[in-house]
């Protein structure tokens, strides 16, 4: 889906934060001074105005060169319609000289979807009540017939096009993707898609022709599905899978993920899978308010999410034995590839990753990167092994050693104490010191090192 230049650059700043404490972040310092405020440099100065200057004038758009939110009603058109883009001003409590301003990305019957700056100290994708509205503006420069589509106004949680940061490669990176998994012609009689190439079924092809399948009409069809045209296959992706399942509107490594669930998986089980992951209301539809969640959470953590739920899924299924193992090596391989789209993120191990590649028991998700094999050494009085040795070493050999070191445990110590308790000592220290010792080595993760300890009498 086109969108105004302006809208690209602001969807490439998506995750821009404030730094924490006294520190400035440098690239919204950076937006004061593309918005005509050079002088600027803390970013605790309000910058929703500013991050609205700076992407229109990155454009080649001249803004307000003003701080204000509210400057932006007087500024460029007045827009009657909604258009995917638009600076939409918003009101701000119930003082006329305050505001919000970002840019119009979706709208339902009652919020107004913004992609804007210091929403949550963050450039985020937020919704705001309609009643908050004061005002839609258009560049005067860019107002032309070739203007983005209006958003539609729909009832809350359903569809609505709403331009998000997967381009058209995407598109074709995500669709390379599914040819490959999906392999050439098939027709496998345990498959319930029935005769299947390049991912599309016999069925599916039928009804893009305009064709119903009878026992006249099959060997036809077959023979046409086995030399589908490339252009054919492109096509009836896009329009049955990667729009409808409203890829465009996701960070790219989301939009890939998401593109391969909905054609292995339906777009609408894809859409329930893709709002649990990031904690939307579970209703298939996917609309401004699952777009905004998704973009309020990391990507990584999102992709093990998801990931898990298509595990679990395929795990569902009665022919599961046949086809399982090829499923999930097809999660594990995507989610790969949609975090390679960005190397900056970080990779994620969820359990049953863990569990497939190793055989070992399910461990805890990590949303980190794994520790290198060469970590930093630790003190050995960290180390729970040898804490172990010492303490059955204490319990068990002590009292035989101990007259030996000057240490006499006599007869009459041993009359005070009771005989019994003694050993019920002994047999204690010696079984936390055993049980410590193994633990400790089934958990030591690096090596010792001594430290020097000086002591002061």
């Amino acid at each position: 889906m086109d969108q105004p230049r302006w809208l690209e650059l602001a969807w490439a700043e998506l995750g821009v934060t404030e730094a924490p404490g006294a520190a400035n972040n440098p690239k919204v310092v950076r937006y004061y001074a593309d918005a005509g405020h050079p002088e600027i440099h803390a970013d605790a100065v309000a910058w929703c105005a500013a991050f609205v200057g700076a992407c229109l004038q990155r454009a080649g758009i001249t803004g307000t060169r003003s701080l204000m939110a509210r400057s932006y009603l007087d500024w460029g058109q007045a827009l009657e319609e909604a258009r995917t883009g638009a600076v939409a001003v918003l009101s701000r409590g119930s003082d006329p000289s305050l505001g919000h301003v970002g840019f119009l990305v979706g709208m339902t019957s009652s919020d107004v979807v913004l992609l804007g700056g210091n929403q949550g100290d963050a450039v985020t994708v937020q919704a705001f009540a309609r009643s908050r509205l004061v005002g839609l503006r258009w560049p005067a420069a860019a107002a032309s017939p070739q203007q983005p589509p209006s958003p539609s106004i729909i009832p809350d949680g359903g569809s609505t096009p709403i331009v998000g940061p997967a381009t058209e490669s995407i598109f074709t990176r995500s669709l390379a993707h599914v040819l490959e998994m999906e392999g050439g012609y098939d027709d496998d009689p345990y498959d319930p898609g029935g005769p299947t190439n390049q991912g599309i079924t016999l069925a599916e092809y039928a009804r893009d022709r305009g064709v119903e399948v009878t026992a006249d009409t099959l060997a036809t069809l077959k023979a046409e599905l086995k030399t589908i045209p490339p252009a054919t296959v492109r096509r009836i992706y896009r329009d049955r899978y990667w729009l409808p399942a409203c890829c465009s509107d996701l960070p790219a490594p989301l939009a890939f993920f998401h593109f391969d669930a909905a054609v292995n998986q339906g777009a609408t089980g894809a859409a329930r899978m893709l709002q649990q992951s990031v904690g939307a209301d579970v209703d298939a539809e996917i609309g401004p308010l699952t777009v905004a969640a998704a973009a309020a959470q990391p990507v990584p953590l999102t992709l093990a999410r998801y990931g898990e739920l298509r595990r679990a899924h395929y795990r569902s299924l009665g022919h599961f034995w046949r086809f399982g193992k090829g499923w999930l090596r097809r999660v594990d391989l995507t989610l790969e590839r949609a975090l390679a789209i960005d190397r900056q993120t970080p990779a994620v191990v969820t359990p049953s990753q863990q569990q497939e590649k190793t055989s070992m028991a399910t461990q805890p998700v990590e949303t980190g990167t794994a520790e290198p094999a060469d970590a930093e050494s630790k003190w050995w009085a960290h180390s729970m092994t040898l804490w172990g040795v010492i303490i059955t070493s204490l319990s068990t050999v002590l009292p035989t050693v101990g007259p030996l070191l000057g240490l006499n445990i006599t007869a009459e110590l041993v009359q005070q104490l009771g005989n019994q308790l003694v050993l019920v000592v002994q047999a204690l220290g010696g079984v936390i010191g055993t049980v410590l010792t193994i633990y400790g080595r089934m958990r030591a993760t690096s090596s010792l090192e001594r430290r020097q300890i000086t002591l002061n009498m």
